[in-house]
């Protein structure tokens, strides 16, 4: 998912457009568009801080901006084809000029307090959250019903041994969601819904999780220092790791140190 801010630039003069990335975006303060199918017939559409736009791609239409500043969120093609199970030929959906879906807002403040913070959660948090956000557009705004399929229980236990093995090779590393089901060939979205299954947790939970029990070890060891657990343990940032140390565990790294070793 490409995340960006302002990518709605400021047009005086009406242009022609076509989008081809599926976008959806968020006011992040008062604004308006024109847009239309002819230059002679375009309509204003003014929006308010936090309410949403989902654009419908591949159409030829007329726009003319007054400096809107944005959250702007692509959300890929390989996402949107594995929200729909792979069962859709394609995976397009209808344009919704004023979108007002309570999950599909809350998916978007997410990503809006990752990007102030500095992404510093990683890619797997994006992937899982892009995968959410295609789910709930298919769901509900699809050019296509959706094909529904049933699946019954969750991953093999040699399914779940590779997933494991995965995880633990790169704690120190980036690791998405697509690496994670390619592991066990499967796509991103079945992967997502037989892994909770036979965890009962996300996969980013999961990781996150075991990345904490591998630091609450390397803390056992006085000599190690804090800021070495939290880049041996996959955190790009010290204050990041102290936070979700605290909220996995209750206390910070620090804090549980003491408590072990004293």
């Amino acid at each position: 998912m490409r995340v960006a801010v302002d990518e709605l630039v400021p047009v005086r003069e009406p242009q022609r457009r076509v989008q081809h990335e599926q976008i959806l975006a968020m006011f992040l303060r008062p604004g308006s568009i024109e847009l239309g199918f002819r230059r002679s017939e375009m309509a204003r559409l003014t929006y308010e801080a936090g309410e949403m736009l989902l654009c419908h791609r591949h159409v030829e239409r007329w726009i003319r901006t007054e400096e809107p500043h944005v959250l702007s969120l692509a959300i890929s093609d390989t996402a949107l084809r594995a929200a729909c199970d792979e069962v859709c030929a394609d995976a397009e959906l209808r344009g919704v000029a004023r979108l007002v879906d309570p999950r599909v807002g809350a998916l978007v403040a997410a990503v809006n307090a990752e990007r102030i913070a500095g992404f510093p959660s990683g890619r797997l948090f994006l992937d899982s959250l892009e995968q959410a956000l295609a789910v709930a557009l298919v769901d509900r705004y699809s050019v296509r019903p959706r094909s529904l399929r049933t699946y019954r229980g969750g991953l093999s236990p040699a399914r779940l041994r590779r997933v494991k093995e995965l995880v633990h090779a790169k704690m120190e590393d980036e690791l998405s969601l697509i690496e994670m089901a390619q592991s066990v060939e499967l796509s991103p979205a079945h992967f997502s819904r037989m892994f909770r299954k036979s965890t009962g947790e996300t996969p980013h939970q999961f990781v996150l999780r075991n990345r904490i029990e591998r630091a609450k070890e390397m803390l056992r060891a006085r000599e190690a220092r804090v800021l070495d657990v939290a880049v041996a343990c996959g955190f790009k940032t010290q204050q990041h790791f102290a936070r979700m140390f605290r909220r996995v565990s209750g206390a910070s790294p620090t804090e549980y140190r003491y408590e072990v070793l004293r």
